[in-house]
């Protein structure tokens, strides 16, 4: 009946249904994986980011020792940007738009300096490469709100005099002769006093978990369908097997059933011309 499955063809049939399941069951672990990473993302935004702003206190807010926990935590600093150093990070898209994200050093009351993204810049017109103007954040003594970020490795790619590929702040404070809490930056959320003209606010990020579960389970199920289709492959084999043998089961003749006597007699009635 079945014997034809002990066959190298269907060995190989049968390696090749498991090698497939199996990149299924990776691809759906590896969905569920990331709907675990964006869950969390989540937790914390619906835990940090529209919590009550914490005073900045050296050593004690996680920018010199980065806690992912902390991650849109509000903090509140009072300090001097220092414009002079001011870059912007390259490569920037807000809504589909390319643009920019002005970094700026914030001095501190204990000397050191925090980055600062104050915000987003679309791509100029004036000069290629470049924002068109840089809005001048506030001078003098400033007391700033941002919500605290990880952050960004370094990248090997270079960038034009003034600005930066990623948000790296270990190389960042290479610029600087003074120390820059290099494990975290803020993104800013509000400054007193305000500028007259600023960059575009970044905005809330989504808490939307995406199709990932969804995923994961259509990758799953491809992985069972496949043994489906080798277990039906193989039913279909059988019957195309038996048929060449002739050991398909005959299917069952109809018999006639026999005319009743009322139905006889009918008959002949009709046929002498009677009826």
């Amino acid at each position: 009946m079945y014997r034809f499955l002990f066959s190298a063809r269907w060995f190989g049939w049968l390696a090749m249904v498991i090698v497939l399941a199996a990149g299924c069951v990776g691809l759906g672990r590896w969905q569920l994986d990331r709907r675990e990473a964006v869950v969390e993302d989540i937790q914390r935004i619906e835990a940090n980011y529209d919590a009550a702003p914490q005073r900045y206190v050296p050593g004690e807010n996680g920018f010199d020792r980065y806690d992912p926990a902390r991650e849109w935590t509000p903090v509140t600093f009072i300090g001097t940007y220092d414009v002079d150093n001011q870059v912007v990070a390259r490569n920037r898209p807000l809504n589909g738009q390319p643009g920019y994200e002005v970094l700026t050093p914030l001095r501190l009351d204990d000397g050191t300096a925090v980055i600062i993204d104050r915000g987003w810049l679309p791509i100029g017109n004036i000069e290629a490469g470049r924002p068109d103007e840089i809005p001048a954040p506030p001078s003098g003594q400033v007391e700033v709100t941002a919500r605290m970020k990880p952050g960004e490795p370094a990248v090997n790619r270079g960038a034009p005099e003034g600005q930066v590929a990623s948000i790296d702040l270990v190389a960042l404070s290479d610029r600087l002769d003074y120390p820059l809490q290099d494990a975290a930056y803020g993104l800013l959320a509000l400054e007193r006093p305000g500028a007259a003209v600023t960059p575009v606010a970044a905005p809330k990020p989504s808490i939307d978990e995406g199709p990932h579960l969804s995923y994961s389970l259509q990758w799953f199920a491809f992985g069972v369908l496949a043994f489906v289709g080798l277990g039906y492959a193989a039913r279909q084999q059988r019957r195309s097997n038996a048929e060449l043998d002739g050991s398909a089961p005959d299917l069952p003749t109809r018999q006639r059933r026999r005319p009743s006597s009322e139905e006889e007699e009918d008959t002949i009635l009709d046929a002498q011309g009677i009826r």
